[in-house]
C-alpha cells in the first residue's frame, strides 16, 4: 500500500471513530405499564426502535414501577452522563423537573406531561381530538345505543378521553348513553386485565355494546372480554386492531412513538429544543386507526363521518373540548 493510501485509510478511520464518539448517548424509561403493554409504554418503545434501527444508534431502557422509582432511574441514568432521557409517562412529571435541575446538561424529554426547565421538553396530546372520533365511530357502530368507556385511574387526562369520546358520540346522537367506570386509584390499576374484564363484562350485561379501553395493561382484559361476548371494543396509544380482529372496531392512536423518534433524531441532528408542545389532529399526534383488521367493521357511512368530523376539527370548524383547559365538560 501506497503512503498516500494509507494516509486516507487513516483519515478515514478517524473521520468515523470521530462520528461514532459523536452520537449521542439516550436512554428510556418506561412507566409501571410496562415496555410490552401493548399501548402507551410499546408505542414508545417502538419509535427508539425505529431511531435505532435508522441509525444504528442504541439506547438505555428501564423500568420505573413506581414515582418513588422514577426519581431515582432517572437520576441513575443521568449520573452515566447520558446526553437525552426520554420519560415516558405522566406519572414521571415531579420526577423529571426534580432531576432535570439537579443535571442541567442533561437533556429530558417527558412524553404526556408538563414539566419546565431549559433541558425539559415536553410532549402533551389532544386526547380530546382522537377520542372524539373513536365516540363518532362507536356511536354509529352501537346497535343498543349504549356505549362504555373504561379508564384506568380517574385523572384529568382520563377523564379527557372520556368526555372527547362522549362528546362524539352525543355529536352523532343526543340521546345515547355513555357509561363510564375506573380500573382503581393506583398505579396497579394500570395493569389489573382481570379487573379491565370485569368492568367490561358488567357494562356489557346492562346493555353497551361498544366499549372504549383507556386503561394501559388493564384494558387488555377489556378488549378480550369484548371477544368473548361478541361486542365491539376501541383501543388506543398503539394501534390494537390486530389483539382480536373482528373485535376491535378501532383505536385512538397517540404516536406516542413518533414523539420519541422524533426527540431522538433531533438530538442525533443537534435541533432538540426544550419548551412545551401539544400535538393533536393537525399536528399528526392522535389519530384513528384503520386497516385490514377492522376495514369489515367500518361500513362507509361510519368511514364517511369519522373522516368528515376529523376535517372538520384539523379545520377548526370543530373545537373538541378539553376539560383540563378548566372547561366543564359539555356533555
Amino acid at each position: 500500500m501506497k503512503l498516500s493510501q494509507l494516509s486516507l485509510t487513516v483519515a478515514a478511520l478517524c473521520v468515523a471513530a470521530s462520528a461514532s464518539a459523536a452520537d449521542p448517548k439516550l436512554g428510556i424509561v418506561y412507566d409501571a405499564g410496562g415496555k410490552f403493554d401493548k399501548s402507551f409504554n410499546q408505542s414508545a418503545f417502538e419509535g427508539a426502535s425505529r431511531f435505532k434501527k435508522e441509525t444504528n444508534i442504541n439506547f438505555i431502557e428501564v423500568q420505573a414501577s413506581s414515582d418513588t422509582q422514577a426519581e431515582q432511574v432517572l437520576r441513575g441514568l443521568a449520573r452515566k452522563n447520558l446526553d437525552l432521557i426520554a420519560s415516558i409517562g405522566f406519572a414521571q412529571q415531579a420526577a423529571v423537573q426534580k432531576v432535570a435541575k439537579e443535571f442541567p446538561k442533561v437533556r429530558f424529554v417527558l412524553i404526556d406531561g408538563v414539566a419546565q426547565g431549559p433541558n425539559i421538553e415536553s410532549i402533551t396530546f389532544k386526547e380530546e381530538e382522537g377520542s372524539y372520533l373513536a365516540g363518532v365511530a362507536a356511536a354509529m357502530a352501537s346497535k343498543s345505543k349504549k356505549i362504555g368507556f373504561i379508564g384506568g385511574v380517574d385523572i384529568p387526562l382520563i377523564r379527557t378521553f372520556s368526555c372527547g369520546y362522549a362528546q362524539g358520540a352525543k355529536a352523532v346522537n343526543g340521546k345515547i348513553d355513555v357509561t363510564a367506570n375506573m380500573v382503581g386509584t393506583s398505579a396497579q390499576a394500570w395493569n389489573d386485565p382481570a379487573k379491565g374484564g370485569e368492568l367490561a363484562r358488567s357494562q356489557f350485561d346492562r346493555g353497551v355494546d361498544v366499549v372504549f379501553a383507556v386503561a394501559g395493561g388493564s384494558g387488555l382484559g377489556t378488549l378480550q372480554t369484548a371477544k368473548e361476548k361478541g361486542k365491539l371494543a376501541i383501543g388506543v396509544d398503539s394501534n390494537q386492531n390486530g389483539l382480536y380482529p373482528g373485535t376491535i372496531l378501532t383505536s385512538m392512536v397517540k404516536h406516542v412513538d413518533m414523539a420519541v423518534y422524533d426527540a431522538f433524531m433531533q438530538m442525533k441532528n443537534g435541533t432538540w429544543k426544550a419548551g412545551v408542545y401539544s400535538k393533536g389532529l393537525k399536528e399528526g399526534g392522535v389519530d384513528w386507526a384503520l386497516d385490514e383488521n377492522n376495514r369489515k367493521l367500518i361500513t362507509p357511512e361510519i368511514e364517511k363521518r369519522v373522516m368528515g368530523a376529523r376535517k372538520d376539527i384539523i379545520d377548526g370548524k370543530v373545537k373538541v373540548i378539553d376539560i383540563r383547559s378548566g372547561a366543564a365538560c359539555p356533555v
